[in-house]
């Protein structure tokens, strides 16, 4: 069984506990001695002081290193107590120092990349030039809306992107971040975090885990100095919040809340609840749902209508599938499944990557990265798996079979990495 990062109880430093115990406790420790047993939420924006200097000694402690300012809170952009408590309990999860959560995973990445350090400032005949873009390597294929974060160089990156074996060449004397996905979205291929992390070097690792989640791999615990949630997905797990989270050490969590503050991408406190509430039961979810998506995996794999399906080695609740028929048609089909963007809540989502979620990335780049026309992306969820099943075989009559004998071959990578 998994164990979580050793925690502490009353300033005591405690044996490390499982996963399981972890996700209900983590985030949770002070609750008895305040005589509570369900975490409270504070929706107060601000906070009454009547010690003005030492409010801004408070104040210019966080503006040094961007520290959790001691005492009662300051102001909500600041941070909170509830969202404070989902911070500790994700960080206890991937087994880091600490965690600093934003109102979405595009606003944890961008925080990310605007916390790293520019390159210096040249100089020409003594005048100052702006600085060098921060350079980032990266791993295709990342999240749509990632990709075009780099791609586009919104927030003044350059992007080298290239293939696992690929990034110790790449890496430049400026590169800031290395990025990958793994599982990545949404061909699920997997990487080898511990030996991507050794290619970086000295370079920082940034680890989305948001298909994987703490419980099927902790990115940390491989190298990767920065992990990425979009926490809306299983974190919450109800598709009824929207967030995002970097578990990371304490030096770079400060620098993270300074971006956070001065930018504002906070994150409320009802979404911090209801995520603490969520991480109570992530590891039941992620376990029961990798059940159903195996054994849907399997019968895909099986099924003459469906040309390649996609599952990775360390399990998990996603499948990506190409069929040979229009995709759109299968979408269009089905009636349990819920055809929307999104994922990792308790019920089944199916989309197109090629028209939602990957629209935003260049065709070419698109395709070269395994997101063929004909994927099809299935979150699946808790209902019963011969429900589903009976969903998607319905869905499929849509589909023509495989091509006859003599034809172009069927794809028989089967439920491998993709």
């Amino acid at each position: 069984m998994d164990t979580a990062t050793t925690g502490a109880y009353d300033g005591v430093r405690t044996a490390p506990r499982a996963l399981a115990t972890e996700a209900v406790h983590a985030g949770r420790d002070d609750l008895a001695r305040q005589g509570l047993h369900a975490p409270p939420i504070d929706l107060s924006t601000t906070y009454p002081s009547y010690d003005s200097r030492a409010e801004a000694a408070r104040i210019d402690a966080f503006a040094t290193d961007g520290a959790d300012p001691d005492g009662p809170p300051v102001y909500g952009r600041l941070g909170n107590p509830t969202v404070a408590r989902f911070e500790t309990a994700l960080a206890r999860l991937e087994g880091t120092e600490s965690a600093v959560a934003f109102a979405s995973g595009m606003a944890a990445l961008s925080a990310v990349l605007l916390a790293l350090p520019h390159s210096r400032p040249r100089t020409s005949g003594g005048t100052s030039m702006a600085a060098g873009l921060r350079h980032v390597v990266a791993v295709r294929p990342l999240y749509g809306c990632s990709d075009h974060l780099l791609t586009a160089g919104l927030l003044g990156t350059e992007v080298t992107w290239t293939d696992p074996a690929g990034i110790t060449d790449a890496l430049r004397p400026d590169t800031g971040l290395v990025m990958v996905e793994s599982p990545a979205n949404p061909t699920l291929a997997e990487l080898d975090l511990r030996a991507v992390a050794h290619a970086c070097g000295p370079v920082p690792l940034l680890a989305d885990n948001t298909f994987a989640t703490p419980v099927l791999q902790r990115p940390a615990a491989h190298g990767a100095r920065f992990v990425l949630h979009s926490a809306t997905k299983y974190l919450g797990g109800h598709g009824d919040v929207l967030a995002g989270v970097v578990a990371c050490d304490e030096e770079f969590a400060g620098r993270l809340r300074q971006i956070r503050f001065a930018t504002g991408g906070v994150l409320h406190p009802l979404a911090g609840y209801l995520l603490l509430r969520g991480l109570s039961t992530l590891p039941v979810r992620v376990r029961a749902a990798s059940a159903n998506a195996a054994e849907l995996a399997r019968r895909l794999a099986a099924d003459p209508r469906v040309a390649r399906v996609h599952y990775p080695r360390i399990g998990g609740a996603m499948i990506a599938f190409e069929v040979y028929g229009d995709p759109h048609e299968v979408v269009s089909r089905v009636r349990l499944v819920t055809p929307a963007v999104s994922l990792g809540s308790v019920d089944t989502l199916i989309q197109h990557p090629a028209s939602i979620s990957h629209r935003i990335v260049d065709a070419d780049d698109r395709r070269g990265a395994g997101v063929s026309d004909r994927l099809l992306r299935l979150s699946v969820g808790l209902e019963d798996v011969d429900d589903l099943w009976a969903d998607l075989d319905q869905a499929l009559c849509a589909a023509p079979e495989r091509p006859v004998a003599g034809s172009a071959a069927r794809d028989t990578a089967g439920t491998g990495t993709a």
